[in-house]
């Protein structure tokens, strides 16, 4: 059953917030590692709950999936932004939002377009442990033999938890054309094999019991560019986490590459 990798809401009382969260396969973010890493927040109740994952590309500027704004007025009030964290709800400094920018070409999921920018109402400082991440040109290809990751606190496997203190989590994923994947997903599928089901602006990446899951929408899949890490994904959907022949799907930067620049310069 194809399912957006969104984060099942907890119930709140007065203790932390349980979440459901990390990273399919893999380990333990280090401290330092993966500076570009956010934790979009949403409001319920009197607390912020993790919702989606998300970078930041500029001092003003997240990165994030469409499909993380269910309503269609996207309030910004009722997000706020965590820079990197290595354990959610430690420590928490929100930082508040002014705008949120759907792509105008967003429906759903299937159609591909799945980002969203949101613009910070001031630029954070970056320092050691928050940095921005490189965009690539629109040239740029992405082939298996490159040393690819995904982070995000997102679920350990379809519906299993990860207990306090949820810490970041990252694996290595191989990556893989939107042709190739959509071979992928015609296996043991109803879906007519001359039917796309991966769109040419979406890519994938992630192998049996290496995925990203619920809790990871939003969040970056970056690769290493002669010795300089690139996102060239945005954590979109899937089906099943970790599943054979079912890797993550991901928006493809390189075909909104332009778009994403016209805001942020």
């Amino acid at each position: 059953m194809i399912f957006l990798l969104l984060l099942t809401l907890p119930l709140l009382g007065n203790s932390v917030p349980v979440i459901r969260g990390k990273i399919v396969g893999g380990v333990d973010a280090q401290e330092g590692e993966c500076p570009w890493q956010i934790s979009l927040r949403t409001n319920v109740g009197d607390s912020w709950i993790h919702y989606c994952g998300g970078s930041l590309i500029d001092p003003s500027w997240i990165l994030t999936a469409a499909h993380c704004f269910t309503h269609s007025d996207c309030e910004t009030s009722q997000y706020m932004i965590q820079l990197r964290q290595q354990n959610l709800y430690e420590d928490d400094n929100l930082v508040p939002l002014e705008e949120i920018i759907i792509h105008p070409k967003y429906t759903d999921f299937r159609s591909g377009s799945d980002l969203a920018l949101l613009k910070l109402q001031s630029p954070v400082q970056l320092n050691a442990n928050v940095q921005t991440i490189m965009l690539p040109e629109a040239s740029q290809i992405f082939t298996p033999d490159m040393e690819c990751w995904v982070s995000g606190w997102g679920d350990i496997g379809f519906g299993v938890a990860l207990p306090p203190p949820y810490t970041l989590r990252k694996v290595q994923v191989l990556v893989m054309d939107a042709l190739t994947c959509d071979q992928e997903y015609h296996v043991d599928s109803t879906t007519d094999s001359s039917e796309r089901i991966i769109q040419d602006d979406m890519l994938c990446a992630g192998s049996s019991g290496k995925d990203s899951c619920r809790g990871d929408p939003g969040g970056p899949l970056v690769c290493k560019v002669q010795d300089f890490w690139i996102q060239d994904g945005v954590v979109s959907w899937g089906e099943g986490c970790g599943a054979p022949h079912r890797p993550g799907v991901y928006t493809l930067i390189t075909a909104f590459v332009d778009w994403i620049q016209s805001y942020i310069k």
